[in-house]
């Protein structure tokens, strides 16, 4: 998975997705191989709430060319120490040290494009003197946050946890085992007992395969509601 940024006066980041081929070798970007996504700077955000813990999982759609592709960021399971990233028929897991530095990066991405990409368009001489003393700026805050993040880093994981605890109260880890699938819902087997569960419900992420048991992290409201929690 590799993000980059053409300009940071776009308000939008990409990210392509390449594979290994049949024959072992990886698909090349420079030839149009994989797949590529436009991620605007609300989805950043977004996304961002699913790696500082605020939420277990996101996703949304994007069409292009009357293509429809589908994007989700999910932790695996409570412990959130193993990220899953689906983009389409791509699939990327991230451990906690690899979530930990797409975090930052999509931190500074957001904030160099909120600089940048959101000021009004100025004339050449002065888009120079501007973008020097927005550099400037910039350079000087980046140091005062390194500095900051550091003696911040304790609070900053304690908060996640109080965070991700507000969370699971809502939610339940239930076992089940899949035997059919939607668009928008799954069939799933809890102790002999068939219920079709919205994946809107579901926080976690699961293995798309039929008869294999496994756990699923699902809304209370619903788990009640179809009498498979007290």
């Amino acid at each position: 998975m590799i993000v980059s940024s053409s300009s940071s006066s776009d308000p939008f980041i990409f990210i392509h997705c390449i594979k290994k081929k049949p024959d072992g070798i990886w698909e090349k970007p420079s030839a149009n191989e994989g797949k590529i996504i436009k991620i605007s700077l609300e989805e950043i955000v977004m996304i961002l709430r699913v790696l500082n813990r605020q939420t277990l999982n996101w996703q949304s759609h994007h069409i292009y060319k009357d293509k429809k592709t589908s994007l989700s960021f999910s932790w695996e399971d409570e412990d959130a120490n193993i990220l899953w990233i689906n983009i389409g028929i791509y699939s990327k897991m991230l451990n906690l040290a690899q979530t930990e530095v797409l975090r930052l990066l999509l931190i500074h991405l957001l904030k160099e494009k909120i600089v940048y990409s959101t000021i009004p368009k100025r004339t050449s001489n002065e888009n120079k003197v501007t973008k020097l003393k927005q550099e400037e700026l910039c350079n000087r805050n980046k140091i005062e946050e390194i500095n900051e993040e550091s003696d911040s880093y304790k609070n900053d994981l304690f908060s996640d946890i109080i965070l991700r605890r507000d969370i699971l109260k809502d939610l339940s880890n239930v076992n089940g085992i899949i035997l059919g699938e939607t668009e928008k819902a799954i069939l799933i087997e809890f102790d002999n007992k068939e219920v079709w569960v919205p994946k809107s419900t579901i926080s976690n992420h699961y293995l798309p395969r039929k008869n294999l048991s496994q756990k699923f992290l699902i809304n209370n409201w619903f788990l009640k509601k179809n009498n498979l929690i007290p």
